[in-house]
């Protein structure tokens, strides 16, 4: 059983060796596949899509007559909102004056005028909203533009990737002339 023992300080050196051996064979080929891939680097440009956005008239417009449609149908909701507290407020005023199928009717009144508010403003302002349809029935086309006008200047000048700054939150620095946002911009015509 000694014997054993003794032998065990070179049986581990000669393991450790191997391992060691393996994970340098393992570095090294992390190193080479590092230094090819960087041989055949991809090209990348950037472009901040809320600079474009912003630099586009037909956007400006486009956000103006959504402003004015949502304040038009905020008034509307508001409007039977207020009937419906109107309604409430008299009620609770003559309440006591009130049969019981008066009181009846007016309640029916107030949760009917309330419901239809609410119907109102989930329908302009809801989740698949008129809102919702009409911004998209008005920006999309302006982003489809933007789309076409960075894929064809990725094409033209043989880019790989385009990425959208404005949405790219881990992005500490970048080098101006990988900005491509003006050229979009002069593609659409708005520079």
């Amino acid at each position: 059983m000694l014997h054993l023992f003794q032998h065990l300080p070179n049986i581990l050196n000669k393991e450790l060796r191997i391992t060691n051996n393996a994970i340098m064979k393992k570095i090294l080929t992390i190193i080479f596949l590092t230094l090819a891939a960087g041989l055949s680097a991809q090209k990348i440009a950037y472009v901040d899509v809320a600079y474009i956005l912003k630099n586009l008239p037909q956007y400006e417009t486009a956000n103006e007559q959504l402003t004015m449609i949502s304040k038009r149908w905020q008034k509307e909701v508001e409007t039977l909102t207020n009937e419906a507290r109107v309604l409430t407020t008299n009620y609770q005023t003559e309440q006591i004056f009130l049969s019981d199928e008066m009181r009846q009717k007016r309640e029916e009144e107030i949760v009917a005028k309330e419901t239809e508010a609410l119907e109102l403003k989930r329908k302009y302002f809801g989740q698949d909203g008129e809102l919702f349809k009409k911004r998209e029935s008005l920006i999309k086309p302006i982003q489809d533009e933007i789309y076409a006008a960075i894929q064809e200047i990725a094409n033209e000048k043989k880019y790989d990737i385009v990425k959208d700054r404005s949405s790219e939150p881990s992005l500490l620095y970048m080098s101006n002339k990988l900005d491509i946002s003006d050229q979009v911009l002069q593609k659409l015509g708005a520079k």
